[in-house]
């Protein structure tokens, strides 16, 4: 079990939340830098794990960061290893969906979807019975 088979695992999950793939990775210190193909595409990411359990972080071809996390196993076979995992993983950030700005518009203002804006409240005018205007600091008893 080490950090280039849990790596793998995790950047497999990366290439796509249901599929197969293959990646290799290499480490470097306490993490593995590796590349991915799959039923998503490709992707390169980092990972690093302790045990079975992995993590990482990848990018795939088309932009997408994606984090990741999995659980995998590895054997030597040869001079290399070799192995194998299941993950999932989510959408970090999409550049295709990259949040556009919304302009500051004044309440009452007129927009695309609104041309014609609501016109602006007038103040309360409070009435007697005979329909006389009555102050408002007479309604509230303050006069």
């Amino acid at each position: 079990m080490t950090v280039l088979g849990l790596a793998a695992a995790a950047l497999l999950a990366g290439c796509g939340s249901v599929g197969a793939g293959v990646g290799v990775g290499i480490p470097v210190g306490p993490v593995s830098v590796g590349v991915g193909m799959g039923s998503g595409g490709v992707s390169a990411g980092v990972g690093t794990g302790w045990g079975p359990l992995g993590v990482g972080v990848g990018v795939n071809q088309r932009g997408q960061v994606t984090g990741n996390a999995g659980v995998g196993l590895s054997t030597g076979v040869g001079g290399a290893r070799v192995g194998a995992g299941v993950g999932t993983s989510t959408v970090l950030h999409d550049p295709a969906r990259a949040p556009t700005p919304a302009a500051a518009t004044p309440a009452g203002a007129a927009t695309a979807e609104h041309p014609n804006p609501a016109p602006a409240q007038a103040p309360i005018q409070w009435r007697d019975a005979s329909g006389q205007v009555v102050p408002t600091c007479r309604v509230e008893g303050r006069c």
